[in-house]
């Protein structure tokens, strides 16, 4: 594919900004159409950013002629429906993380995207986040090799509120979403699949009816360890931070940054053309679409990650 690709975008919250600022600086496309649920909103954020196309219904995008992808930044129970949706149209799809947020879920996706042929991605971020990728080049160098990773997913999220402090329509979860980042990125640096999962969570918040701290430990075949901690009533630092302990050196990861256990930074702004994983994320899935091949962490590379949740998931209406 050589000509434009013409994308529509689905929610301009936080995460949907994103995605429009990283596309920016992406030759080759083009954002033709942008819905959300708050018709004046979208529309002030359309006109920012040159978008022709504005509707608070997914299916008016899919409508539109000469579209060929859609980005979906929606919320999370509405990501394995509106991923079938884009692909049963005939559309390239990437969907925010998580894919799903049940089992059934992701595997119609991935039963879906073997039936088209169709590009059907998911933005598992820290695959892209340039701190990530040094350590995995390293990994793949035969450098470094992965024995423990330490994780601490921590946020304050007492009420319905989005990483810009704005009121959400909908409810965040620490396992369907936050979890997922760190199971699918310790397979992926392990090189190796999970074989043993478990977690504990903490009480159930009487207003949102979810988990606010939770405790997960993973152990890949080839017996590398992670330790998972989450929380929404962290009052502190926010964020995810990620140590990687190995055979040869100790990795802090926070984001696009990466230190040494010494906490000096290790310079990774030559790893790729940008320092933001989310545009990165975004090159991966139009470069996929132009060059007619499986992207990085795409629906059918990630569904392991959907297979622990599942597992995890039942451990823990088990323990209830």
């Amino acid at each position: 594919m050589s000509k434009t690709i013409k994308v529509a975008l689905a929610g301009a919250g936080a995460f949907g900004i994103k995605h429009l600022d990283g596309i920016k600086n992406i030759e080759g496309v083009e954002v033709v159409s942008l819905i959300s649920r708050d018709l004046e909103k979208t529309k002030e954020v359309a006109a920012k950013y040159g978008i022709g196309h504005v509707t608070t219904e997914l299916s008016d995008s899919l409508a539109l002629p000469g579209l060929d992808a859609v980005i979906l930044c929606t919320p999370t129970q509405m990501h394995a429906e509106q991923t079938l949706a884009c692909l049963k149209a005939g559309k390239h799809v990437q969907v925010e993380i998580p894919l799903a947020d049940s089992w059934a879920g992701a595997d119609a996706v991935v039963a879906e995207q073997k039936k088209t042929g169709l590009v059907a991605m998911c933005g598992h971020t820290r695959r892209f986040n340039p701190s990530h990728q040094y350590v995995n080049q390293q990994i793949t160098a035969g450098k470094f090799n992965i024995q423990q990773m330490d994780v601490q997913t921590y946020f304050f999220r007492r009420t319905n509120t989005n990483a810009l402090g704005q009121a959400r329509s909908w409810t965040d979860h620490l396992l369907w979403h936050h979890a997922a980042h760190t199971v699918d990125l310790f397979a992926y640096q392990a090189n190796s699949p999970i074989v043993q999962a478990n977690a504990i969570q903490g009480p159930i918040h009487p207003v949102l009816g979810i988990a606010m701290d939770m405790s997960i430990q993973l152990r890949a075949a080839n017996g590398a360890i992670c330790t998972l901690s989450l929380s929404f009533n962290n009052d502190g630092p926010l964020g995810t931070y990620f140590r990687y302990i190995g055979d040869t050196a100790t990795y802090l990861a926070r984001y696009d940054d990466l230190f040494n256990g010494k906490e000096e930074k290790i310079d990774v702004s030559q790893v790729a053309v940008s320092m933001n994983g989310i545009e990165l994320q975004d090159r991966e899935f139009f470069a996929a679409i132009k060059e007619g091949r499986e992207p990085n962490s795409s629906v059918g590379r990630v569904l392991d990650c959907y297979r622990v949740l599942h597992q995890l998931e039942q451990q823990l209406a088990a323990q209830a």
